[in-house]
């Protein structure tokens, strides 16, 4: 899932502190608007994947408008009402399946906060996180490409408010790389954009079984990102 929400401006030292701290416990949350389940259980969760990955295949193949409730109970067997008491309505279950990329993709730069590699390392290492993710969250990593028009605005905003989270830790660590003399580039917001957005394309062009293997697409992308973000080569 590539990232194309605009960063805000750089946080504080102390700011940058603890989002780093609180990075690898934060749990983003889907803003909720369920069915009539109250409580998950191992039994219930099973039954909502069930649900999700044959909504996932029909969303895919024919899109949001033309795929119905319908449709998603006839393809899995089983009744509305068995559908109802885990998901709302279609929208629900389309959210649902964005989310999961979504927070993998955004949370890519979730290091521990103390960490002590180069900030050059951590950059890289997130861009490919970010990569890999968008990869292997395929198809649902897309929808959000082709189809924004479905979200709620609650939704977006929790989207967005990843994206921020993203971008709040990945545009320092870009300056500090340049400092260190790992980097060379001019503008770091429009770096930081410029490299995230290479993933953004893969919806268009991206299909499995290809010629090249998932781990061999992450591989190029995350070379021609490391070229966007100016990495200097060792001698």
């Amino acid at each position: 899932m590539g990232i194309t929400s605009a960063t805000r401006h750089k946080p504080s030292a102390t700011q940058e502190q603890q989002q780093s701290e609180s990075s690898t416990t934060a749990q983003p949350h889907l803003p909720q608007g369920t069915g009539r389940q109250r409580a998950a259980t191992q039994g219930t969760d099973l039954q909502r994947e069930r649900i999700l990955q044959a909504a996932a295949q029909l969303f895919a193949a024919q899109g949001y408008a033309n795929t119905t409730m319908a449709q998603i109970v006839r393809e899995l067997g089983v009744t509305k009402p068995f559908v109802y008491y885990y998901f709302r309505d279609k929208q629900e279950i389309f959210e649902t399946l964005s989310w999961r990329p979504a927070v993998d993709c955004f949370t890519a730069l979730d290091f521990a906060a103390a960490d002590p590699r180069r900030a050059s390392e951590k950059v890289l290492e997130g861009i490919e996180r970010l990569i890999r993710a968008t990869i292997s969250h395929h198809p649902v990593a897309f929808f959000p490409y082709r189809e924004p028009q479905v979200y709620r605005p609650e939704y977006i905003a929790a989207q967005k408010k990843l994206a921020h989270h993203f971008y709040d830790l990945l545009c320092p660590l870009l300056e500090e790389a340049r400092a260190d003399g790992d980097l060379d580039f001019t503008e770091t917001k429009i770096t930081a954009l410029a490299a995230c957005s290479l993933p953004g394309f893969l919806y268009s062009w991206y299909r499995p079984g290809g010629r090249l293997s998932p781990d061999e697409v992450v591989a190029e992308l995350t070379k021609l990102a490391s070229r966007v973000i100016g990495l200097r080569t060792k001698n």
